[in-house]
């Protein structure tokens, strides 16, 4: 398979990196290093968007070069370094070379390799924080974008009886199998696909995507939520609130129950 590969002038700036590596990987980008001030990031030849990419960089103004190359694991010594997280006393990640932790409710174990959702990002971090108040006993669960499979592994932790994990990235549905075995999770289907049009009904939805890919998607999560059913939306930037909130808003009759902050990004609770 061969990947596309964005070099992307930095100049050591932590914040912009931190930025890019978000926004890059909700778009499906699945490998990044950093080297001599620069940030590489990588994507499959299918699953590039030159539109997006090119909104993204000219809004941010960052010199960068586009370059085809074949696909290895470039987060190798990224791996080598991950280091568990913990959000709050609810739920620790670790990889399988980690000690145990005991100190929270849940334990997730993961393989880190090239998929997006580890929870050291701020997004998935405040998705988790959004699911530790939810009942999901009994309930049907949409994870749209799943990366790694943290979100759905950690709804079937709450008591999801039936999950539907759907990603664009092949790499993204490998890892999120490995993670569901490691897991012992047995309530899960995984789907690659780029769409949410997926004609089924769910009691909650969870897109941990970003702002472009949650407007096109919206109706179709719109249509899959049932009565009084939840969705979950993150990936989201501040300054993408008051656009997500006037499209639910003027489009249907959902209600923000909460929202939550970390870092500048935002995680959102609608209930239908």
């Amino acid at each position: 398979m061969n990947y596309v590969q964005l070099k992307i002038k930095v100049s050591g700036n932590e914040e912009l990196t931190e930025l890019l590596i978000a926004q890059l990987a909700s778009m499906g980008f699945d490998g990044f290093e950093e080297s001599g001030g620069f940030l590489m990031a990588y994507i499959s030849q299918e699953n590039y968007n030159a539109e997006y990419v090119g909104v993204l960089l000219n809004e941010l103004t960052v010199p960068h070069e586009v370059h085809s190359v074949s696909q290895q694991n470039w987060n190798a010594k990224w791996e080598a370094n991950f280091s568990p997280v913990i959000v709050d006393d609810f739920v620790a990640i670790r990889a399988n070379f980690h000690t145990p932790i005991t100190t929270t409710q849940y334990e997730i174990v993961i393989t880190p390799k090239m998929s997006f959702g580890t929870g050291h990002h701020a997004t998935t971090y405040l998705m988790l924080q959004l699911m530790a108040s939810i009942d999901f006993q009994q309930k049907s669960v949409f994870d749209f974008g799943t990366g790694t499979g943290i979100l759905a592994i950690m709804a079937e932790k709450l008591g999801a009886t039936k999950i539907l994990a759907v990603d664009c990235d092949e790499w993204s549905i490998a890892n999120s199998a490995e993670n569901f075995e490691i897991n012992h999770v047995k309530n899960c289907t995984l789907l690659q696909s780029s769409t949410a049009n997926i004609n089924e009904q769910f009691n909650i939805i969870l897109a941990n995507v970003n702002r472009n890919i949650i407007l096109e998607n919206l109706q179709y999560f719109v249509n899959s939520i049932s009565a009084n059913g939840l969705l979950l939306l993150s990936g989201l930037l501040v300054t993408d609130v008051s656009e997500i909130e006037n499209v639910l808003k003027q489009t249907t009759k959902y209600t923000l129950q909460r929202l939550i902050e970390k870092d500048g990004w935002v995680a959102m609770q609608w209930c239908a």
